[in-house]
């Protein structure tokens, strides 16, 4: 019999702003999307990177817990910020939420995000043993 990905969703999450899901696991992977800086209602977050960065992490983490991950689990992550001159503050942000796990990570500068937030991140996480795939 052959595995078959299962759709992660949460609203404690934004919904997806288009034709793609906020999660996707496959076996014990779990593959999320990238998230930005808006609210689970959709609302984009003012203000700085380090406050858009917050956003995107209680974002993450949502879809994470609705899979039965959590940050501890991410084996990668990548990044996509808008100025790379605020790559010290967002990094700042960053490792207040891994401590000392520190996932494999790429980060990279981009022309332009979508709703023009100043970053997007999207993860990869294993999942932990015993959480069943549906």
């Amino acid at each position: 019999m052959s595995q078959r990905p299962t759709i992660i969703s949460t609203t404690a999450a934004p919904a997806a702003i288009g034709p793609y899901s906020q999660a996707v696991r496959f076996g014990n992977l779990l593959f999320t999307s990238g998230q930005i800086p808006l609210t689970p209602e959709g609302e984009p977050v003012q203000g700085g990177i380090e406050e858009q960065t917050h956003q995107v992490f209680r974002n993450l983490q949502a879809v994470l817990a609705a899979a039965g991950c959590s940050l501890s689990d991410v084996v990668k992550a990548t990044v996509f910020l808008k100025d790379m001159n605020e790559f010290a503050a967002f990094n700042a942000v960053y490792a207040s939420y891994f401590g000392d796990h520190k996932p494999a990570r790429s980060t990279v500068e981009v022309a332009r995000l979508p709703r023009d937030v100043k970053v997007e991140i999207e993860l990869i996480a294993a999942v932990p043993d015993g959480e069943k795939q549906r």
